[in-house]
């Protein structure tokens, strides 16, 4: 199971994310699309807050355990709150699509 947990502060701004384990979802040996789905939308979020938002980040990751952490060194500009807004969406959709076996999507105060 992929575990994607959220960290936000009290005042409910995005401090940064993690993403842990591998979805599971198609059999061992097969391409697995929930994997891939997370990635692209984890990978491609954290890409658009570095390139096109400008925002300064510390990126941690291990592809062999599907681990992935994404910190922010600052408060997030109102776009870069937005791109985080449509990725939780897009997960949280993913979580519901293919059951919180496989995707869960957590909230952690920090």
């Amino acid at each position: 199971m992929t575990t994607v947990v959220i960290r936000k502060d009290h005042d409910g701004s995005y401090k940064g994310f993690y993403c842990k384990g591998h979805a599971e979802y198609a059999k061992r040996g097969r391409p697995d699309i929930l994997c891939a789905a997370v990635s692209a939308l984890t990978i491609g979020t954290i890409n658009s807050l570095e390139v096109l938002a400008g925002e300064q980040l510390i990126v941690t990751a291990d592809e062999g355990t599907g681990f992935l952490k994404c910190d922010f060194k600052s408060v997030l500009q109102e776009k870069s709150g937005f791109l985080m807004d449509s990725m939780v969406f897009s997960l949280e959709n993913l979580s519901r699509e293919y059951g919180d076996k496989y995707l869960q999507i957590k909230f952690e105060e920090v």
